[in-house]
């Protein structure tokens, strides 16, 4: 076998006998050490490194009682294993792993100096044996508090293993258990360019700046090893634990406050409206915002409740409502989700065998219909609410860092409200199991983001059956795919589209606020006018509602054209081609006026005074 040591400070740390001295003294030092019995090594010095030649054929190899040494120390029996590792070490000095090994042994049993006496041992033998480098700058790092030996150590174990990223994570860890935060990191740093998903250095990285008081990049490391852990062992639970902890430390401090404040001052500039900010413990969610608009004000009004966790996130999630809402009015595309005693009618219907077992429960009327009301406002709240909040969470965790603890703690709260809502055991028995299936796949879709945004799983809590679980990760993909490159009022779509897939389109209505309040206003009606005699057919205003309803009528004709319909198509060319100019535009304008209310494919007897004695 051939032993290579390089003539540098290392290999003077681990002959410290021979600093100073010539070429000579080392291979005749060298020479004597290695010799074993009349086995006698051949020691060169070449290009700055000094070689020794060691007939290795003729010592003899032990591989069943290393084997046994192995087994005991892994159960803990090191007095069982030392007497048969040191006869290993007197047959057969040349193993480095026998040296290491002892000295590890001398380490647990408390004997530092015998220990590190063996690994000096093991790296005169193999100067890359990266556990022996390890052990030795753990040893002079925790109990003989000689850090910069131990780094000069740590830095040989880096050098034999540039790969190692585990093992500059260990070493990063327990220099921060030393205090040693800076050196910590450095070790920390090498190990994530590495491997960036390594979850114990983010985790080790989150206990240093906790501990520098540095609590934004604690919460952020915390997450990073969260969404990095790939099974919930204990690094994940640990960094959960601290996760909640550093974020209660930050919603304590002024940070939120701060963060909404100057928003608001932004939003009142664009908006060109004040906004007011109050407590209010009455209302029935956790926040909300009162637009100005409708509630004829000159302010916008947001109130929340203060008993809820970080309030400072649930006022900034209205402000960004808020900040939606004005860039789709600067297109004129915004929307309001309205709901007509039509639509109530239905739901009441829908859920009629419910209040029939209330009744049947004796309850009284009044409260059979709170709580028919609650559940149809509660469920039209969700199919509005989810697409938009998924949108505004997005955009505050993107564009708000320093608010993602607020909006952890107050989104995993919410989430816990979502899953005791849907799998009490009291509300399941008293309410239509379609709408819990439906509530459910909605809170399925806010579980999906928080997992994707702070790496925490709480979809098993749902109990979701797979169908749902399938419906609420096709709402998510959709989602996704619309963030990419959103527009101003495309969240309305997805309204729409999930509660189409769910069947609760039947329950509201979106309907375009420019034409709501163009038609509701008598102060408009010179605009309503002006807007009638400047596009009387409305071929260029945008109406979202008409173009779901073209775009069904649509997909339901795609069919192949039968010939009954190639007949009619025959016949009214044939019939306009006898027609002047002047009539054929007459009759296009007459039929372009009809269709302004609107063509039923199921209707029939239509008729133009431009074609008298036909029916259509």
């Amino acid at each position: 076998m051939k032993i290579q040591h390089a003539l540098d400070d290392f290999f003077f740390t681990l002959f410290p006998e021979l600093m100073g001295g010539g070429n000579d003294l080392i291979t005749s030092s060298l020479r004597n050490y290695y010799t074993f019995g009349n086995i006698v090594p051949v020691v060169s010095i070449q290009d700055n490194s000094v070689i020794v030649d060691l007939d290795i054929n003729r010592i003899i190899s032990q591989e069943t009682d290393y084997k046994k040494v192995i087994a005991l120390c892994e159960k803990g029996k090191f007095t069982q294993a030392k007497p048969i590792l040191k006869n290993l070490i007197d047959s057969n000095p040349s193993v480095s792993e026998y040296h290491r090994i002892l000295g590890q042994i001398l380490s647990e049993e408390g004997n530092q100096e015998e220990a590190i006496n063996c690994l000096i041992d093991a790296l005169k033998w193999d100067s890359k044996n990266g556990w022996a480098l390890l052990m030795m700058g753990n040893i002079f790092a925790k109990y003989k508090k000689e850090i910069p030996t131990a780094l000069k150590y740590y830095d040989q174990a880096i050098v034999a293993n540039p790969s190692d990223f585990i093992g500059m994570v260990n070493i990063g860890y327990l220099l921060f258990e030393q205090n040693e935060n800076d050196s910590a990191k450095k070790y920390l740093y090498k190990a994530l360019k590495i491997n960036d998903q390594y979850p114990n250095a983010h985790l080790a990285l989150a206990l240093i700046a906790k501990r520098e008081n540095d609590l934004q990049s604690a919460f952020y490391s915390m997450i990073q090893a969260i969404k990095y852990c790939k099974i919930k062992d204990v690094v994940y639970e640990k960094a959960i634990e601290h996760t909640f902890g550093v974020a209660e430390q930050i919603v304590e401090t002024e940070v939120g406050k701060k963060i909404f404040r100057e928003y608001r001052h932004k939003l009142e500039f664009e908006g060109d409206k004040g906004i007011d900010i109050i407590n209010d413990e009455t209302i029935p969610n956790a926040a909300k915002i009162e637009f100005a608009e409708i509630y004829k004000r000159d302010k916008h009004l947001v109130k929340y409740k203060s008993s809820f966790s970080a309030v400072e996130h649930l006022i900034m999630h209205e402000l960004v409502h808020l900040d939606f809402v004005i860039q789709a009015r600067k297109n004129g595309d915004n929307q309001l989700f309205t709901s007509k005693p039509s639509h109530k009618e239905l739901f009441t219907k829908k859920i009629e065998p419910t209040l029939k077992k209330l009744k049947l429960m004796n309850l009284p009327d009044e409260a059979i219909n709170r709580y028919s009301n609650s559940l149809f406002e509660g469920l039209n709240s969700q199919i509005y609410n989810t697409p938009i909040d998924l949108f505004i969470e997005d955009f505050l965790y993107n564009e708000f860092p320093e608010l993602r603890p607020y909006q952890f703690i107050s989104l995993h709260s919410m989430l816990l409200n979502g899953i005791e809502a849907v799998t009490d055991s009291k509300i399941m028995d008293l309410s239509p199991k379609e709408i819990i299936s439906q509530s459910k796949t909605y809170n399925l879709v806010h579980a999906l983001q928080f997992k994707a945004l702070f790496g925490i799983d709480k979809l098993s809590a749902f109990k979701a059956s797979p169908k749902e679980l399938q419906l609420a990760n096709d709402f998510y993909k959709e989602f996704e795919e619309y963030k990419v490159d959103k527009e101003p009022a495309e969240e309305y779509e997805l309204i729409q589209h999930w509660a189409e897939d769910l069947n609760l389109d039947q329950y509201f209505e979106l309907i375009s606020e420019k034409g709501f309040r163009a038609n509701s206003t008598r102060n408009d009606i010179d605009q309503l006018l002006s807007a009638i005699e400047n596009d009387p057919f409305e071929l260029e205003t945008h109406d979202p509602k008409k173009e779901r309803e073209m775009q069904k009528f649509q997909a339901s004709q795609t069919t192949e054209t039968n010939m009954a319909v190639v007949m009619y198509m025959v016949d009214a060319l044939q019939f306009f081609e006898t027609q002047s100019q002047e009539n054929i535009k007459s009759i296009a304008f007459e039929i372009a006026f009809l269709g302004t209310h609107g063509f039923n494919p199921q209707k029939e007897g239509y008729k133009l005074s431009s074609i008298p004695g036909k029916t259509f």
